[in-house]
């Protein structure tokens, strides 16, 4: 190969976009803050492949959606989507935001999620209710280069009513590159202390483990935690922040190979996206902003050792 060749070559291996696969639901969410309410198109499908494109990565999105969902949506963000159209409605929630706190209630249910072996650089498992079973977490695993997992949709169940509340679940986490779960989550899948908790996960075979705790965010990688704190500002509608987190925390790893820089621009896409004070899908921020707030958290990362 000529030297020209190795050149060319180098600058389309330098522009080759990279791939991020998502397996979740889509959603119809009726939000409701105070008094007012809004019907918005989400779930964390549309939350995370949404961020990933603003990070320029291409995505493929394994999902379900009925013929109440606006798929042209997904198209016009050049979002692809496998095999995704149901006869059955798209799952619905009905969320009440309180500040930082929320009740889900579960309004429909659409199909669980097929699997197709997919050519990624990553992938998000971020379901929203049971739409991600076993046999295909398993063969996600086997296949995936980097997985980064959002347990919240194995965790939850609903009572009578519909209400969703969080149950103690046997989750294999094997093959798992990286976790987030909030403190509810964590004492569904292991025991003890919020150490203890990020140990446990780690023992389970996770090399990054983060914990969100409202503002503060930790992350164990070995035996040191890195820490950042999300400013303290009024928070108007948190629907999807997790999301956001979990897609720009696998992008900036995936390009950077830097979990320093992934802490930072996971935490600076959440400010973003809360400082927008935007209901929904708008409140998903432009990379510029993103990058900006990814510099500024970079600089107050703390640390300790565990």
């Amino acid at each position: 190969m000529t030297k020209k060749m190795q050149k060319t070559k180098s600058l389309v291996s330098k522009i080759k976009k990279m791939k991020l696969a998502i397996f979740a639901h889509c959603a119809i969410d009726t939000i409701s803050i105070d008094d007012s309410k809004y019907e918005q198109i989400g779930g964390s499908s549309c939350y995370c492949g949404i961020t990933a494109r603003q990070l320029k990565f291409d995505v493929d999105l394994f999902t379900k959606f009925g013929p109440d969902f606006p798929k042209q949506y997904l198209a016009e963000n050049k979002i692809n989507f496998i095999n995704s159209e149901s006869e059955k409605n798209t799952t619905k929630f009905l969320i009440s935001i309180n500040g930082s706190n929320r009740t889900l209630k579960l309004e429909n249910e659409c199909d669980p999620v097929d699997y197709s072996k997919i050519d990624a650089d990553g992938h998000i498992v971020s379901p929203i209710f049971h739409e991600v079973s076993q046999d295909v977490f398993k063969k996600i695993k086997d296949d995936s280069n980097f997985l980064f997992v959002d347990p919240q949709g194995f965790l939850r169940q609903k009572d009578a009513q519909n209400n969703i509340f969080l149950q103690k679940t046997e989750l294999d986490l094997s093959n798992v590159n990286a976790i987030k779960i909030n403190p509810e989550e964590g004492e569904c899948l292991v025991n003890g202390s919020h150490d203890e908790m990020m140990l446990s996960l780690q023992k389970k075979g996770v090399q990054y483990v983060l914990l969100t705790n409202k503002t503060d965010v930790s992350l164990l990688v070995k035996d040191k935690i890195y820490s950042i704190t999300l400013p303290n500002k009024n928070i108007h509608d948190t629907t999807g922040i997790g999301d956001i987190f979990c897609s720009a925390f696998t992008c900036t790893m995936l390009k950077e190979k830097d979990f320093l820089w992934a802490l930072s621009f996971a935490g600076g896409a959440a400010q973003a996206a809360l400082d927008s004070k935007n209901i929904g899908l708008q409140k998903i921020p432009q990379k510029g902003t993103i990058q900006n707030n990814a510099s500024y958290f970079y600089n107050l990362i703390k640390f300790r050792d565990l």
